[in-house]
């Protein structure tokens, strides 16, 4: 059974850089379409970057796109998200999730079934 591991979170500065890390076990992640999403205190869980099972397609929210980068390693069964130029609005709960088909496009929470634990960001001076 998948299960997901989400790591590199923490409190940065605005303007500096996190690399999260979604770590999979139980099997092997080349099955899954895999996306980051993001909760902050008081609001809706939101797509912020998915990515599709071979990695050659990968859908942004506006609100990241040119500062955020998703990639993954199938060989590692790891995905990443680069971020950079974090603001303080980048504040909250980010979670790795995983599911099938071309949902990486639309990258909606509800298409996607397993989830991991998620790491904390905080963006602050």
């Amino acid at each position: 059974q998948l299960q997901l591991v989400e790591s590199g979170g923490g409190l940065v500065q605005p303007g500096g850089s996190l690399r999260l890390s979604c770590a999979a076990s139980g099997t092997t992640l080349d099955y899954y379409t895999i996306g980051w999403f993001r909760q902050a205190p008081g609001k809706e869980r939101e797509g912020v970057s998915c990515i599709s099972r071979n990695g050659d397609s990968a859908g942004y929210a506006h609100s990241v796109k040119g500062r955020f980068t998703i990639s993954r390693d199938n060989a590692k069964n790891t995905v990443y998200l680069q971020m950079n130029s974090l603001k303080p609005e980048d504040t909250a709960v980010y979670y790795c999730a995983a599911g099938y088909g071309s949902i990486w496009y639309t990258c909606r929470p509800s298409d996607f079934g397993s989830w991991g634990q998620g790491t904390q960001v905080t963006v602050s001076s």
